[in-house]
C-alpha cells in the first residue's frame, strides 16, 4: 500500500516562503512523474508543477520565477518551494505521483498566504 503524505503547509504573509514536503512510502518507482496540484475554494484542481523521471520541470503560468519543484530519489521525498507568495496562492496542495501503473495522491495541506 502506498501513501503520499504531504507537510511544510501554514499561514504566511505575502512575499513569504514555504517548502512543501511529499514524503511516499511502500511500493513505489524512485524514477516516476511528481507533480504539485492546488485547490483553491469554488476553482478547480491546477497543475502547479511538475517533475518527470529525467528531471525535467515545468510550471503553471502563474508560478514560474516564483516556484521551484525538486524531488531526493533517496528520500522517496518531492519537494515544493515557493517564494514571493501571494494571497492568490491560497489554497489546499497536492502530490502526485503517477506511473504507467499507479496514480496516487495525497491527502493534500493547507497553504494560507495572507497579512
Amino acid at each position: 500500500q502506498v501513501q503520499l503524505v504531504e507537510s511544510g503547509g501554514g499561514l504566511v504573509q505575502p512575499g513569504g516562503s514555504l517548502r512543501l514536503s511529499c514524503v511516499a512510502s511502500g511500493s513505489i518507482f524512485r524514477l516516476d512523474d511528481t507533480d504539485w496540484y492546488r485547490q483553491a475554494p469554488g476553482k478547480q484542481r491546477e497543475l502547479v508543477a511538475g517533475i518527470d523521471s529525467s528531471g525535467r520541470t515545468n510550471y503553471g503560468n502563474s508560478v514560474k520565477g516564483r516556484f521551484t519543484i525538486s524531488r531526493d530519489n533517496a528520500k522517496n521525498t518531492a519537494y515544493l518551494q515557493m517564494n514571493s507568495l501571494k494571497p492568490e496562492d491560497t489554497a489546499v496542495y497536492f502530490c502526485n505521483r503517477r506511473s504507467p501503473f499507479y496514480n496516487y495522491w495525497g491527502q493534500g495541506t493547507q497553504v494560507t498566504v495572507s497579512s
